[in-house]
Parts: C-alpha cells; structure tokens; sequence
C-alpha cells in the first residue's frame, strides 16, 4: 500500500462529502448560516485582539477600519428594524382607512365583497368583512362610497 502525502483535488472533494455526511448525522437540525451577523463581527474582532502577535500588534488604521465597519453594521440592522416597523404602520394605517368602504379580496381561488366592518392593526393588520377576518395583504380593491 503507498501512502500520499497530498491529496488530489478528487481525494478532496470526497472527504468534505464525508465529512459533512457525518456531521449531518450527528446533529441533522443544524443548518450551515452563510451570513455572518454583528456577534460574529465582534467575536472574530476579540480573538484577533486576543491572539494578536505583541511583535506586530493590529495597526491603529486596521483597527479604526473594523470598528467603522462594525458601526456601519449596526446602522444597518436599526434601519432594517425601522424599516420594518414603518411598513407595518403603513399597513395598518392603510387598512384602518377602509373601514366602512367595500372592498374586494382573493380568498384561495375565489374573490370575496364585502363592506369592513372592523380593523385589527399589527405586524399584519387584518380586515373583518362578511364576519370573517381575512389579513390586508388578501385586498385587491377598495371601493370609493
């Protein structure tokens, strides 16, 4: 039997198969995250701090650079967040308008009519229209009186 002391590109591929088989099996729920989040940022920022070579310590316009993008970061993320929460007033703002008015709204394959009776506001707002909520997202029509 000879033994390599490298492994072709062939060899390679087959043992990350293997190796991602088998730690399937071990934990079949975990799924690979393909984006890295702000914990992760400050994660690998404190170990670079902490294993950083003293001979050659982290550069001030290196270290200046991460934090900006770190701070942008989380510029980022309170946008997205308020993002969200102007969507879901809008939504509710736009649903609490037609009440009273007749609207028009697709339910799986049929359309319902109806006039709104009631308006519950939310994350996602949901109209009652012949007695039955249906969520504002369902409304394709509303009706001037």
């Amino acid at each position: 039997m000879d033994i390599k002391p490298f492994m072709t590109s062939h060899d390679k591929i087959e043992m990350e198969k293997q190796v991602r088989d088998f730690n399937l099996q071990l934990n079949p729920a975990r799924q690979a995250q393909q984006n890295l989040g702000r914990d992760d940022f400050l994660k690998i920022l404190i170990q670079q701090l902490k294993y950083q070579d003293p001979t050659a310590p982290m550069q001030d316009k290196e270290f200046i650079a991460q934090m900006a993008q770190f701070s942008t970061l989380e510029q980022m993320t309170g946008m997205a967040q308020d993002f969200s929460k102007l969507t879901a007033m809008l939504s509710g703002s736009e649903a609490s308008s037609s009440l009273g008015k007749n609207i028009e709204l697709v339910e799986g394959e049929h359309t319902v009519q109806g006039m709104v009776q009631a308006v519950s506001r939310g994350e996602s707002p949901q109209v009652l229209v012949n007695g039955t909520f249906y969520n504002w997202d369902q409304v394709i029509r509303v009706y001037a009186d």
